[in-house]
């Protein structure tokens, strides 16, 4: 893989997705060498973010060209994924072809859905890991989990370390090294408050708060894709 020319990857872009799912992980796999990047949907037609950023599909599920990885990013619109039988039907066919399957944050509660995580480790945002396990999978609390040929990121940002762990492993690190100076990615957060094991516990507790009704949603959906499995 690391001498092709030429490497196919394509991202399911769908309504409600959190767009830094999967604008951080294009961002580092677009610059590979010889990489194509397809973006995925039914149609070709602006697709709308989370938080309403619009998004061109490249190509549409149907037309779909073979690939060599396959990324499902996460958001809210996840939920809605988790009962698509045409999304989930596609994911199943691209599994079987692909070099790698793989998700970004609550993306991989989609790929579970799917049936493509029984018995592989894998993560997701901090908020759901729980809810792999209802799918068969292992959950991990990492920002990035390689099992087999299955690579999750979990939550958002962590798509940037996602894409350059895929990098390292399909071209080298010296490549994925570059790529990373090149896009000056030296996090620095100015506050140390991004994990629920650095965050102060009221704050944990205030956020959790915020979420848990879009949590119960989220984990209703996950026990239905479950009990279809």
């Amino acid at each position: 893989m690391a001498d092709s020319p030429v490497l196919s990857i394509g991202f399911l872009l769908f309504p409600g997705v959190t767009q830094l799912d999967l604008t951080g992980p294009y961002e580092v796999l677009v610059r590979a060498p010889g990489a194509q990047v397809h973006l995925i949907w039914k149609q070709i037609a602006p697709v709308t973010s989370d938080r309403g950023l619009a998004i061109l599909p490249t190509v549409t599920l149907e037309e779909c060209p073979a690939l060599d990885v396959i990324c499902v990013p996460g958001g809210p619109g996840q939920i809605d994924l988790m009962e698509d039988d045409e999304v989930l039907n596609f994911l199943r066919q691209k599994a079987k072809e692909v070099k790698l399957v793989t998700s970004v944050c609550t993306g991989s509660l989609v790929l579970g859905a799917a049936g493509l995580l029984q018995g592989y480790k894998a993560t997701t945002h901090w908020g759901s890991p729980d809810q792999l396990a209802l799918l068969g999978a292992q959950p991990v609390e990492a920002r990035v989990v390689h099992d087999g040929n299955r690579i999750s990121g979990a939550g958002v940002t962590s798509g940037i370390d996602f894409a350059l762990t895929v990098v390292a492993g399909l071209y080298g690190e010296a490549v994925a090294q570059e790529i990373q100076l090149q896009l000056e990615y030296d996090p620095a957060p100015p506050f140390n408050s991004g994990s629920p094991r650095s965050a102060a516990p009221e704050l944990l507790q205030a956020v959790r708060l915020k979420q848990a009704a879009f949590i119960e949603k989220r984990r209703q959906a996950t026990q239905r894709a479950a009990e279809k499995l």
